[in-house]
């Protein structure tokens, strides 16, 4: 099977940035889908949350920006945004279990056509932590995947799931370096290609059937 590189992950954090709105509460998962918080526009204004017990952070903090006690749920250092705020991780899971989460994005491990998410677990490797991940899929309002469309050729996107499951029908949107994909009742839709990349070499390190969308464009970053 050959690899198709293309987007760097920061560059699908970049696409994955156009999902967002204006007012929105944004919970991003460990991995790729921290570097979301780097490419937030001027003037949008989206609320960052994360399970340890902070609302309103920023960007990764650069190492003059650092301070030890401001780390996000994956440790990483980060900024506060004006009006940030600090809760105890039991009131966080509060508000994700309430539904007052707009949005999740999530790394993944494999997704299935029917959107169940896998993305805690490598089971050749048998450990792995949920953390806040099955919360995440069933609190928030929707769900993105940000992940490689592929794991040393082999595809993330599968007919069914061979990882243990985090949640099943789950997934709103799959966003990866070749492709934009939405979850439907129909079936897996192939809304968007990244630049010089074909539906045919999508298709072709995807397991499931893709329905080309008629309206299949090239991703604008």
């Amino acid at each position: 099977m050959t690899e198709v590189k293309g987007l760097t992950r920061e560059l699908i954090a970049l696409r994955v940035v156009k999902e967002l709105r204006d007012g929105f509460y944004v919970n991003l998962g460990i991995g790729l889908p921290t570097l979301v918080s780097n490419f937030i526009p001027p003037g949008m204004t989206v609320i960052l949350q994360s399970e340890n017990g902070m609302l309103g952070y920023g960007r990764i903090a650069e190492e003059r920006e650092i301070d030890p006690d401001l780390i996000n749920a994956g440790g990483q250092y980060v900024t506060l945004a004006p009006g940030a705020c600090f809760f105890h991780s039991a009131d966080s899971f509060a508000m994700i279990r309430g539904g007052h989460v707009d949005l999740t994005v999530l790394g993944g491990l494999q997704v299935s056509e029917k959107g169940d998410l896998a993305n805690w677990m490598v089971p050749q490797r048998g450990v792995g932590s949920i953390g806040g991940a099955m919360d995440l899929v069933y609190g928030a309002k929707r769900v993105i995947i940000a992940m490689e469309h592929t794991a040393k050729g082999q595809p993330r996107i599968v007919r069914e799931c061979t990882y243990p499951l985090t949640g099943r029908r789950v997934v709103n949107t799959i966003v990866t370096n070749l492709a934009v994909i939405e979850v439907t009742r129909q079936g897996l839709v192939l809304q968007e290609v990244a630049p010089s990349v074909t539906a045919e070499e999508v298709q072709a390190v995807t397991e499931p059937r893709l329905i080309i969308s008629p309206d299949l464009r090239e991703m604008e970053l």
